[in-house]
């Protein structure tokens, strides 16, 4: 038996021979028995430690710069479209503003984090701005994103793109199944995960008095809500004075593409390594061995159009960091990191590469076992089945 049974068998002993059959099978080996589950030789002190202390310091200034510069590509783009009016343009514009879209929700996003500024009233003004042109709730989302990093890497708490215990996915519908584990449908299901959050999940970002928020929070969230009612009323008002054909060209193309980004990186930055990575439940989990879960990917040119939200262990961990102090202190944190920090394959121009990881991790990432406080995706042979007898 080789070392990477031996450490599947020790941290999984519960899960038997479905893991073992998936240890062996699925990207590890190479003669590199490092085990990604077992507990760091370090502390989230040693690592906050060797990251410069300037890269903690918000500058509120640059911060704006961002979003200048983003909302001048926008209207930029939008202005150009309009000019030259042509099937040859609208693809291009739609990538285009697509991306930058989804730039402006990585903005608002650190304002969610704190991370834009000192300033928590300027974070909230510009969080709404920029994620209700978006169409996004952003105290909703942020009291969300936060719970996700709060427990990231955790079966039953994290939040976002979370694994489905084995009772679960059993009792999946055939519709969910495919919209679940067939693509493009899992790159678009931000706008649902906003209404009805994952399987076995209650709630809903736009209700106040969902599960997902205190009730100290209840008012923030409803305010989000109404700002989201007034974007879609604003858009409403905008198809009747340009054509809904033309909204939709302007607006509602791009969003989709925005909604691609967002819906890709998020479930690559916690899916889809060469390497299978743990979940954890019970004493196993701690909040630095849930964020050594996560995955740094390259973007190629969108790397800086998308404010290098690819640099994303360091992100989890210290989410107060801003996103222009990342990729040094990724640095300065790697050769405290030693394995535990994977890193990111190369990207050309274009991230293709991250195409096989997405198909693969559809394909296999499934389901984890009910049972055992480190866990591993495992994979159904037959995911679109009626009956769920198979598994059992």
């Amino acid at each position: 038996m080789n070392s990477t049974f031996s450490f599947y068998d020790k941290k999984n002993s519960s899960n038997g021979e479905k893991t073992k059959e998936i240890a062996n099978t699925d990207g590890f080996g190479g003669g590199d028995d490092f085990d990604p589950s077992s507990p760091p030789p370090f502390r989230i002190a040693d690592i906050r430690a060797a990251i410069p202390k300037h890269c903690w310091v918000k500058n509120t200034w640059r911060s704006m710069s961002y979003v200048l510069r983003d909302i001048v590509v926008v209207f930029g783009l939008a202005v150009t479209a309009i000019y030259f009016n042509s099937w040859l343009v609208w693809p291009l514009y739609w990538a285009a503003q697509g991306t930058m879209f989804w730039a402006l929700f990585v903005l608002g996003h650190d304002c969610g984090h704190g991370s834009f500024s000192d300033d928590p009233k300027l974070n909230i003004i510009v969080g709404h701005l920029l994620h209700s042109w978006i169409l996004v709730p952003y105290h909703g989302w942020r009291i969300s994103h936060r719970t996700h990093h709060q427990n990231h890497g955790h079966v039953e708490n994290d939040e976002s793109w979370v694994p489905l215990p084995e009772k679960i996915y059993n009792n999946l519908d055939i519709t969910t199944r495919i919209l679940r584990y067939t693509l493009p449908f899992p790159i678009f299901a931000y706008p649902m995960y906003l209404w009805y959050r994952s399987p076995g999940k209650k709630g809903s970002h736009f209700n106040p008095y969902s599960d997902l928020f205190p009730t100290s929070e209840r008012k923030a969230v409803l305010t989000s809500t109404l700002c989201w009612c007034m974007m879609v009323a604003l858009l409403v008002r905008a198809s009747f004075a340009v054509g809904f054909p033309q909204l939709l060209k302007l607006y509602g193309v791009p969003y989709l593409v925005f909604i691609m980004w967002l819906d890709l990186v998020t479930y690559l930055h916690h899916h889809g390594y060469e390497q299978k990575l743990p979940w954890y439940r019970g004493k196993e989990w701690s909040y630095l061995r849930g964020g050594l879960t996560t995955v740094d990917r390259d973007y190629g040119w969108f790397n800086n159009i998308h404010h290098d939200i690819g640099t994303h262990v360091i992100h989890h961990l210290f989410p107060q960091i801003p996103h222009y102090h990342l990729i040094e202190a990724t640095k300065a944190a790697r050769p405290v990191l030693g394995k535990y920090y994977r890193e990111p394959k190369k990207s050309g121009p274009v991230p293709i590469h991250l195409i096989k990881n997405l198909t693969r991790s559809i394909k296999q990432d499934h389901y984890v076992s009910d049972t055992g406080d480190v866990v591993y995706y495992q994979t159904d042979p037959d995911p679109y089945r009626f009956s769920s007898n198979k598994l059992k």
